[in-house]
């Protein structure tokens, strides 16, 4: 039989098999040699008190045999000639899992992605972190597989209610990621193995007649009546039944576009703050109590929240065993994100802090800066989100040289006379963060570390340095669309998705919600295809 059994067991417990079978016998009260294997259901990390345990949930079987896990099966069909085409443009997780899905039901996707594939991509992050170069179209948020690609495959996510979690999950199995990614609590992937994912993905759009194109940057949308007619390339145009939009929360241009064409856009708030970096050893003190973390405890993490004046004020994407990486789009605009490799074994923890800003936030701040903007904009918040990007990359000095403060002097307001060592590779400099951030953000993050640094003590320390600006936490700009269509209200072939529209914050939602569209596209397709039959002939 098999048995579904909860233990709590010691680290170095749950990393010996012979130690678990041995307490699965004496729970279930069989004999040791009764217990044949056990798949692993669900696992977390206790380390609230001076006891640090292993929560783990596991199928064991019980005087049966023991088989492998299951991994879920797909069945993608060759699209190559569909009737129907649909183009997507973007590669990121929304537009990618979109595609998956749309030739899981018969329909061929074409992808259009402005930038290039991941092992190109790769000389252009070199080029960005050693000699400060950027291109606007391949970079740490623009390429294949999107912003997630090359800043870690954190795949955690509370978007219980807007998809199947553990189908996504499967998904990354499916092509190539560890088991493990289906029971631990805060699943991750590492960049140095997310690349060859997102490669046998595309691959298989291909072979199953798929079409990925890149270096495609979209310039112009062609309309008529209500809908798109053609996209426009430098290359040329291209055509299609519908169009999903999957650019991403970077994709200013789309937006931009998007507005010049009048077609309606709403501003989103988003977070906005600095990227704040401690030696990963400090972190692993204060959460393990330790002064040495030992071999069966991964690298420490943490979750940090506040009010501050009625605003929230808390971390975003740690990253334990991380580097702090340029994830700016443009010349000019500086922007911070973290990573980390799947072993989590780099010297540092990084973390976003953060504070919530409304567009009554942005409005008075750039008044109060004497600059003219429009407070029914719906680009206001992005306008600002670049122009503290701007203003940060001016403090910094150029090539993407980041401005950054030790974290005791940010809370004393004192100039940092020296910098600690940091992951950064484009390089720091010293500077005052509060001269760079707007009031309401600065002043928020001094009154929270101070904060964060009560509830885990040693962390508000001069050790640590906080680097400026961590700014795409999400996207600052929706474009609605209708609840029970999911197509834009005014243009009725784009169907908006992922991070970009507003309708996700991370690779699993931003999955979740690509599959939520092409599921909906496929039974746009069904019913047209049905008029077909009878004759009312309706068009998508």
């Amino acid at each position: 039989m098999q048995q579904k059994i909860s233990l709590k067991l010691l680290p170095s417990e749950a990393a010996d098999e012979a130690v678990i079978k041995k307490l699965l016998a004496v729970s279930s009260g069989k004999k040791e040699s009764e217990i044949k294997g056990f798949h692993t259901l669900k696992r977390s990390l206790d380390a609230r008190g001076k006891t640090i345990w292993v929560n783990l949930t596991v199928n064991a079987f019980i005087n049966e045999p023991f088989y492998s896990r299951k991994i879920q099966q797909f069945h993608f069909h060759d699209v190559s000639k569909a009737v129907k085409r649909i183009i997507i443009i973007g590669a990121g997780p929304a537009g990618l899992f979109a595609a998956l899905k749309l030739i899981e039901q018969g329909i061929k996707p074409i992808i259009l992605e402005r930038g290039k594939d991941v092992r190109a991509r790769r000389r252009d992050l070199a080029l960005l972190n050693k000699e400060g170069i950027i291109n606007p179209d391949s970079n740490y948020c623009f390429g294949e597989g999107g912003a997630g690609t090359y800043s870690d495959g954190k795949l955690y996510t509370r978007s219980n209610k807007r998809g199947d979690i553990d189908r996504i999950l499967h998904l990354f199995v499916y092509f190539g990621a560890e088991e493990n990614i289906l029971y631990d609590a805060h699943p991750h992937i590492g960049t140095n193995k997310l690349p060859q994912i997102i490669t046998a993905m595309r691959e298989k759009i291909v072979e199953c007649g798929g079409e990925f194109l890149f270096e495609k940057k979209v310039t112009d949308l062609i309309i008529s009546n209500e809908k798109i007619k053609a996209l426009k390339t430098p290359d040329g145009l291209f055509e299609a039944d519908a169009y999903i939009l999957a650019t991403g929360h970077s994709a200013r241009d789309i937006f931009t576009l998007l507005h010049s064409k009048n077609i309606l856009l709403q501003a989103k708030p988003f977070a906005m703050g600095v990227r704040i970096e401690h030696p990963q050893s400090l972190i692993d003190n204060i959460q393990y109590h330790c002064a040495i973390r030992n071999e069966f405890l991964p690298p420490a993490s943490y979750g940090l929240v506040d009010q501050v004046n009625d605003k929230g004020v808390f971390s975003f994407c740690m990253c334990p065993g991380g580097i702090i990486a340029p994830a700016a789009t443009n010349d000019g605009e500086l922007v911070v994100n973290g990573w980390s490799p799947s072993k989590r074994n780099n010297p540092f923890a990084n973390s976003g802090i953060v504070v919530q800003v409304e567009v009554e936030d942005a409005f008075k701040t750039m008044n109060n800066w004497q600059l003219a903007i429009d407070k029914d904009s719906p680009l206001l918040l992005m306008e600002f989100q670049k122009l503290i990007e701007q203003k940060a990359y001016t403090a910094g000095g150029g090539k993407f040289v980041a401005p950054a403060q030790r974290l005791a002097d940010f809370v004393e307001n004192k100039i940092s006379s020296s910098l600690p060592g940091c992951s950064y590779l484009p390089g720091i400099h010293s500077a005052e963060i509060k001269d760079i951030l707007p009031r309401f953000i600065s002043e928020r993050l001094n009154i929270a570390f101070r904060s964060f640094g009560k509830k885990m003590r040693g962390y508000l320390t001069n050790e640590a340095i906080i680097v400026a600006t961590e700014s795409r936490t999400s996207s600052p700009v929706r474009i609605p669309r209708d609840n029970e269509t999911l197509n834009h209200p005014q243009i009725k072939n784009l169907y908006p998705c992922g991070e970009g529209a507003g309708y996700a914050g991370g690779i699993v939602s931003a999955a979740m919600d690509g599959e939520k569209i092409a599921a909906k596209l496929a039974e746009v397709m069904i019913t047209w295809q049905a008029s077909q039959k009878n004759g009312t002939n309706k068009k998508i």
